[in-house]
């Protein structure tokens, strides 16, 4: 095995070309950061440094999607059960336009098991990245206590489903915790991670 994925105990087999699938919203397509800098292109840079064979990765995320605006782009996507890598980021949004925690827990686990499916059924070659809190940057920083609560809602959920149905569980959101101490993890909107911010995300994901 070439890699491991942080704390997964099936690992992702990345010994042959990997087909990398990123899903999610702002936070996957780099909102207010250059392509490169985009988390799943470093996530493919440092694979290839490694050297695994990588193609580009396909992303289908926008910002300000929902758990539901996802589903719809992934059903008009018409992809293929082809991918070795594919992960999952999604939820700031149901959380910032008032959608409950009720609702957006089944409509995550549909999400993830669409996930699974798309990565051929092999558990192991999918990985969920926790929410990053918003409240720990100049556009969030006011309300920090009430969105720093609700990010940690939404995460127990995703992160309980994610343990449920066997999926590696990739926690960040420590690091965007510090974006206040650390202005150069955010980016030049005031709101977004950074270039930086991502880099952390990556290598966290490639620890062993």
């Amino acid at each position: 095995m070439l890699i491991s994925i942080h704390g997964m105990a099936q690992q992702p087999d990345l010994t042959t070309k990997v087909k990398f699938l990123a899903l999610g919203d702002s936070y996957t397509i780099g909102e207010s950061v250059s392509v490169q800098e985009r988390w799943p292109v470093q996530l493919t840079e440092a694979l290839r440094k490694k050297g695994i064979d990588c193609s580009d990765p396909t992303i289908i995320a926008t910002t300000g999607w929902r758990t539901d605006d996802l589903k719809h782009a992934i059903t008009n996507a018409n992809l293929k059960p082809e991918y070795t890598l594919v992960s999952l980021l999604i939820g700031v949004n149901n959380y910032y336009q008032g959608k409950s925690a009720e609702s957006y827990a089944p409509e995550f686990e549909e999400l993830l098991r669409t996930a699974i499916a798309l990565a051929g059924g092999n558990k192991a070659n999918v990985l969920v990245v926790s929410i990053p809190d918003y409240g720990y940057t100049p556009f969030g920083k006011d309300k920090q206590p009430a969105i720093s609560k609700g990010i940690d809602a939404f995460n127990a959920i995703n992160k309980s489903i994610t343990e449920k149905l066997g999926i590696k569980y990739i926690y960040i959101t420590d690091i965007s915790r510090r974006g206040l101490a650390d202005p150069g993890l955010v980016a030049g909107d005031g709101l977004h991670p950074s270039g930086k911010m991502y880099t952390e995300w990556v290598t966290r994901i490639l620890q062993d």
